[in-house]
């Protein structure tokens, strides 16, 4: 198994500035203008470990390069509440860390997606950062 990522990083103590400085609403522009392409559609299997299945549509926002140098990934979800979060995520096998957008995803969407990215955290872990409060998202889902 390969030594895990150097220096260590409290992602959870970056989440303040995070939630602060990620430009927000220029994500949101970029996929409305450039679009979602999802390419793992909610109960598919993952092509290489066919026992994870993706509990929400999985796929990328086009024309954009995430910290992995493919596009940047997005969990989308069924409801209308636009871009509502990340997940910061750190991938102990890949040795790498990158952001998963989380978009029109209801309350219970999000933490359906923290779940997934944290199921095995030996493997893959991810820190939630929400765009706004969760109880904001709470009461827009109403």
């Amino acid at each position: 198994m390969p030594t895990p990522l150097s220096p260590p990083l409290d992602l959870q103590a970056l989440r303040p500035a995070v939630r602060e400085h990620l430009a927000w609403t220029t994500w949101a522009r970029c996929i409305e203008t450039h679009g979602l392409t999802v390419e793992r559609p909610r109960t598919t299997a993952h092509p290489e470990h066919p026992s994870i299945v993706y509990p929400l549509d999985y796929g990328y926002v086009n024309g954009t390069r995430g910290g992995d140098g493919d596009a940047l990934d997005v969990f989308v979800g069924q409801g209308t509440t636009g871009l509502v979060g990340a997940l910061l995520t750190t991938d102990h096998r890949q040795r790498d860390r990158e952001a998963k957008l989380l978009y029109d995803c209801t309350p219970a969407e999000v933490y359906t997606a923290h779940g997934f990215i944290n199921y095995d955290r030996t493997l893959l872990e991810g820190v939630l950062v929400l765009r706004r409060e969760m109880r904001a998202l709470w009461n827009r889902a109403d």
